[in-house]
């Protein structure tokens, strides 16, 4: 009794590790691509239809542009469940942030900074 409650607790520790595997967007099929959290039959078979028509993705702001429905929030949780475009996963350090908020910012300034003017 006891060696197959240790063996059970062996399997189960040695299956933890494969929840958390990566997948490269690049190199996955769609079964793998279903396996990550946050992604279903229809994102899956949109990533692969446009890998086939655009090529590899060269890295996330790529796979966000041309993917519809994966955008900045979509891909910052696909990466944490182990997505990763060409074996990186998505960095964006601490309170930096990525180019388009930036530029939302900017634009949003640049907006209060004319109407204060009127």
């Amino acid at each position: 009794m006891f060696k197959k409650l240790l063996l059970g607790m062996a399997a189960l520790i040695a299956t933890m590790g494969f929840a958390f595997a990566e997948v490269d967007v690049n190199k996955a099929d769609q079964a793998a691509l279903d396996g990550i959290k946050g992604i279903g039959p229809k994102t899956s078979k949109a990533i692969i239809d446009e890998r086939k028509k655009g090529g590899d993705f060269k890295d996330w702001p790529d796979l966000e542009k041309r993917v519809k429905g994966i955008g900045e929030k979509s891909a910052a949780k696909l990466s944490a469940n182990g997505l990763t475009v060409n074996g990186q996963s998505l960095k964006t350090p601490a309170g930096e942030s990525t180019p388009a908020k930036a530029d939302a910012k900017e634009t949003k300034k640049d907006s209060k900074k004319g109407e204060s003017k009127k």
